[in-house]
């Protein structure tokens, strides 16, 4: 190749290709570390809302014990990110709503006549168990006319299925059997 001047142009001799090793080390500490961060994260999560249900707490397995790429462990750092986040989201909706129960109980006990046969349940509140509140009247139908109401608070489940049975059928049935035989009955 010839330039302006007249002299020949030698072209620069083929750079060799180097291979350029990536260190995954760095990138993989990073990704793990942030995995690590969102599993500690949803777990606290999980200790905060804890009576309740519904949620998916679940890590789920990527095939058994074994070394997952980067782009395994980006992928599961992403799945583990919006599960936090969808979790994050419906615990706070349901927080709001539980807070609005909890105020309506305590508008209940305070105003009794203006929340007329409202009726509250554990579950609504978040809480484990069959607790409720329930406003009704104070001395039935003559409470209802007077505007004589007052907040119930039940004591709780009823008997199990199992045990109810068991104990309609030997105890209540020797009492029933016994006041039927009675010779106060007619009188």
């Amino acid at each position: 190749m010839l330039t302006k001047t007249g002299v020949a142009r030698i072209p620069p001799p083929p750079r060799p290709r180097v291979a350029v090793e990536v260190d995954e080390r760095s990138a993989r500490r990073s990704l793990l570390e942030q995995v690590a961060r969102l599993e500690s994260e949803l777990s606290q999560l999980f200790c905060s809302a804890y009576p309740r249900s519904g949620f998916d707490w679940s890590v789920r397995s990527r095939g058994g014990p074994r070394i997952l790429s980067l782009g395994e462990l980006e992928a599961l750092r992403d799945d583990l990110a919006e599960r936090l986040t969808d979790t994050r989201r419906t615990l706070n909706d349901r927080t709001y709503v539980e807070e609005g129960y909890r105020r309506l109980i305590e508008e209940m006990q305070l105003e009794p006549e203006r929340h007329k046969w409202v009726r509250v349940r554990n579950e609504d509140i978040g809480e484990p168990g069959c607790k409720a509140w329930h406003v009704r009247p104070r001395l039935g139908l003559l409470g209802m006319l007077m505007g004589w109401w007052r907040v119930l608070i039940s004591s709780g489940c009823p008997l199990d299925a199992r045990v109810a049975p068991a104990m309609t059928s030997s105890s209540s049935a020797g009492c029933r059997s016994s006041f039927l035989s009675s010779p106060w009955r007619g009188r």
